[in-house]
């Protein structure tokens, strides 16, 4: 079972997310100052800003951030110089064009965002101060892509590393100093750092300049620019329906529901989504380029939801036992409020890993109108799930709805790549998931079911249980205690060496 690709995978798992883990302890820390000195009603204005912002730069911003991984990557496996350099020059012209275009309409429409957002004009100059960051962050993700695209994770992973450091330093003063008027500066700070630090990745990357003719810009760049329209409606419907939530929830709820919904979500999203963000560092621009091979394109996406999910379930398994400490580390005993929801968030995130894999390969094959239309559905049943779950159970209720949606998507994505594309999983990750699902699910039903010093300890045997699964799994795979061993030959060798030195 052991092979190159599964080594590749963990290898760029392994250093990607070893930066994210130092990632998760600067969020840990950062969230704790967040939730002491702005409260649910700070982190709910904060939560309202970036998504407002954020619906104007996915209509603006074209997709390219994701699109034009696929054509950089594509032009990079050529190996050619000249090619490379035309791709990259057309792409950087169309990322501040997009940029300055998201800038101005943000500047427009801050008096409109204030009066959708919180139902006055109160933050009007709070928009237009951070229209600015679109710009700013289009350019800083354009940079990104290139590093992503010309796969050079080591400076990914230093640039995010850095980012999350910087990040820490300025925004948290700024939040004990100001409490919520510090809100605006921590976002254009966070902005000009991610920019600054990824133009200084990216010039490191050596590329030819090639001079590409304004009358080219547009041929050249349409496949790119085809494929993230479609990317930038999906994701402008995606920000639209998490917008339209979260004025739901402030309008059904309250201010202070929108700061705890976003807090229980933060908890998953950023803390296990960390684990998505090393996963995919290197995996679409991998399976983009076998994309057109069908037998290869299913290896890829087969192994890479193996070695996901047993990564990710551990850490799902931790956070359905230990969710009331880790919300009282995170954050404090207000937020004790989403316990449930994130109980019910966890166990879906078991059904995310599996289906996250496979919706890749949609983007690799470059099959912009099935992207849209598959995401757009899912959007629509997941904000009426998400509708009706508020409505009856509140906070919990989100959290169902999350488990409740990601299970219909996984059987969408499923049968869309079957039927379109040939694709199935193997036998080898179906019991993956079925062995972790179901330890999961006693994680879940033991936090119901039993109280106090009971819960804690079956639980914990069910999250050991998943740890040792996953391990002599992984160790089928890449063979760990070969690593180990080179790893302590390398590390005894290089001690020796200062030994002769000294």
């Amino acid at each position: 079972m052991k092979s190159e690709g599964y080594k590749s995978i963990f290898k760029t798992t392994a250093l990607f997310g070893g930066v994210q883990v130092i990632n998760i302890l600067i969020t840990v820390v950062r969230s704790k100052f967040i939730a002491v000195f702005l409260g649910p009603v700070g982190i709910g204005i904060n939560a309202l800003l970036n998504s407002s912002t954020g619906i104007i730069a996915s209509l603006t911003n074209f997709g390219l951030s994701t699109s034009a991984v696929k054509n950089i990557a594509e032009a990079n496996a050529t190996g050619d110089e000249e090619r490379i350099g035309k791709v990259v020059a057309v792409f950087r012209s169309w990322v501040w064009i997009t940029g300055c275009l998201g800038f101005v309409v943000a500047l427009l429409c801050a008096p409109l965002l204030s009066e959708l957002s919180f139902g006055n004009n109160q933050y009007a100059v709070a928009f237009a101060i951070i229209s600015i960051t679109l710009l700013l962050s289009q350019v800083s993700a354009g940079q990104g892509v290139i590093l992503r695209g010309m796969r050079k994770v080591k400076y990914m992973a230093q640039s995010s590393l850095l980012g999350s450091l910087i990040g820490l330093f300025t925004s948290v003063p700024l939040y004990y100093f100001f409490k919520n008027d510090g809100i605006v500066p921590a976002i254009l700070i966070s902005a000009i750092t991610a920019l600054l630090l990824t133009t200084f990745y990216a010039r490191k990357v050596k590329v030819k300049k090639v001079a590409v003719p304004r009358a080219e810009l547009f041929e050249e760049g349409k496949d790119m620019l085809r494929m993230g329209f479609m990317l930038s409606l999906s994701s402008l419907i995606t920000m639209g329906t998490t917008y339209v939530l979260r004025i739901f929830i402030s309008r059904w709820g309250s201010v202070a529901d929108v700061g705890l919904y976003n807090a229980g979500f933060t908890m998953i999203n950023t803390y296990v989504g960390l684990i998505f963000t090393a996963l995919s560092a290197d995996y679409y621009p991998r399976l983009a380029g076998v994309a057109h091979d069908a037998q290869k394109a299913s290896k890829e996406i087969n192994q890479q939801a193996e070695i996901g999910l047993l990564i990710m379930a551990p850490i799902l398994c931790l956070f359905l036992v230990f969710v009331n400490l880790l919300i009282i580390i995170l954050y404090s005993n207000k937020f004790l409020a989403v316990n449930d929801m994130v109980h019910w968030l966890a166990l879906g995130m078991f059904l995310k890993a599996s289906s996250w894999a496979v919706a890749f390969l949609i983007l690799a094959k470059g099959d912009s109108k099935v992207f849209f239309w598959n995401e757009l559905i899912t959007n629509i049943y997941m904000l009426v799930f998400n509708f009706i779950g508020y409505y009856f159970w509140g906070l919990t209720g989100l959290g169902i709805s999350f488990s409740v949606s990601y299970l219909a998507y996984l059987i969408q994505v499923a049968v869309l790549a079957k039927v379109k594309y040939g694709f199935s999983f193997k036998k080898e990750f179906l019991t993956i998931f079925f062995v972790q699902t179901a330890l999961g699910i006693c994680c879940f039903a033991s936090s119901y079911l039993l109280s106090g010093l009971w819960y804690y300890v079956v639980g914990s045997v069910f999250l050991i249980i998943s740890v040792v699964y996953s391990y002599v799994e992984i160790d089928k795979r890449i063979d760990t205690r070969q690593i180990l061993k080179k790893l302590r030959f390398g590390r005894s060798k290089a001690v020796k060496q200062e030994g002769a030195d000294e």
